[in-house]
């Protein structure tokens, strides 16, 4: 059993200032969690403080029920890899993977059965007798979790363990990482600027901005229900476009009319807006490129956009528009629905008419942000 609850966790350094603001988590048995977020908002610090290699200045982290504030390190059962892999220099690929082992005073014939299970695992074996210098990153990351592995721990933590390779071998390590949890099968905590990653890896993530707990909920929540609109620009590539416009309610259909179209909010998104007696205002309207479309002509639900920038991503183009007031939309397009011809076309100053429909569409408050729905 491996279940980890922070409650009411808080950091602060000198001067009063917080870098972590009233944590509150609760981590089932066996569950792959993703803190993620953009740089200095409070993901390491609290994975540090479940680690133990920071003080927790208020609240408690319990692991199997027991708060582990003021216990160190090396007494919490956790084991944790760093972004920098953190391996001895000095020692080969099989020392540095037994060097935990060797400091429990275990017997070599345990040390060597565990390490050469974990080597086997992560596909290191041919590499035991090598320097770190003589690995590759891939390499020598994988070093990094074999040497956490041998450990048995309860909890797996992993600070930001790809953000040193290159976007090839971070493809391939995620992939690895995947096939690693369901081998070993225990509690992963693994920290995360990368949205790509939080969302192939996490059972379920938590979004942070500036301390604050933005959203916690499966890849599919967050992605279909972000819970306000830095969650909304922050998960997903390119980013959801945002723009100001106005809701109108007429009976009980509605419509948003962004530059100067008019278009239905159809399907569930209705049928919740009128549940919850939403009444004509002015929102911020989000829309992701891939859920816009190109239209055939000018009609009431088209916006007239001009072509900015055509980017070619192989399976499908990348669409910088812009209305006629300069606003700025980005349109995911299929190359399998273009023709050579209109592929062609779609060069700077090109005139395109695009609209979406009522089900891909988000509502959010000006003033808090907050998805309406």
């Amino acid at each position: 059993m491996a279940r980890v609850k922070l409650t009411d966790v808080k950091k602060i350094y000198d001067k009063n200032v917080v870098a972590v603001h009233d944590f509150n988590l609760d981590i089932a048995d066996k569950e792959f969690v993703v803190f993620v977020g953009p740089s200095g908002c409070g993901k390491s610090t609290t994975l540090r403080m479940i680690a133990g290699l920071e003080e927790i200045s208020e609240g408690t982290v319990e692991i199997d029920g027991v708060v582990v504030n003021d216990l160190q390190p090396k007494d919490r059962n956790i084991a944790m890899v760093f972004q920098n892999y953190a391996l001895y220099p000095h020692l080969s690929v099989f020392e540095n993977m037994a060097f935990p082992l060797r400091l429990q005073k275990m017997n070599n014939d345990e040390i060597y059965r565990r390490v050469t299970e974990a080597a086997e695992i992560l596909c290191i074996t041919e590499y035991l007798n090598r320097k770190p210098r003589a690995l590759s990153g891939g390499q020598r990351q994988r070093v990094a979790i074999g040497r956490a592995m041998v450990r048995d721990s309860k909890v797996f933590l992993m600070d930001e363990p790809l953000s040193n390779l290159d976007a090839k071998l971070r493809n391939q390590m995620r992939a690895e990482i995947i096939l690693l949890r369901q081998k070993i099968d225990t509690t992963f905590i693994y920290v995360t600027h990368d949205q790509t990653e939080a969302m192939t890896l996490g059972d379920r993530i938590v979004i942070m901005k500036d301390g604050y707990i933005q959203q916690v909920g499966t890849p599919d929540e967050v992605f279909d229900m972000p819970a306000n609109l830095f969650v909304a620009e922050f998960i997903g590539a390119p980013k959801m476009n945002t723009f100001p416009t106005k809701l109108v309610r007429e009976g009980n259909e509605y419509f948003v009319t962004p530059f100067g179209s008019k278009i239905k909010v159809d399907g569930a998104k209705g049928v919740d807006l009128s549940a919850k007696n939403v009444k004509s205002r002015d929102i911020i309207l989000g829309v992701r490129p891939e859920h816009i479309v190109l239209a055939d002509e000018k009609r009431d639900d088209t916006i007239e956009c001009t072509v900015q920038v055509n980017e070619m991503m192989g399976s499908e183009l990348h669409l910088h528009v812009l209305t006629k007031d300069g606003t700025q939309i980005i349109v995911r397009v299929p190359t399998i629905n273009l023709t050579h011809q209109q592929r062609d076309e779609m060069v700077n100053g090109h005139k395109i008419y695009i609209t979406f429909e009522g089900k891909v569409m988000h509502f959010f408050d000006p003033e808090s942000t907050n998805n309406l729905l």
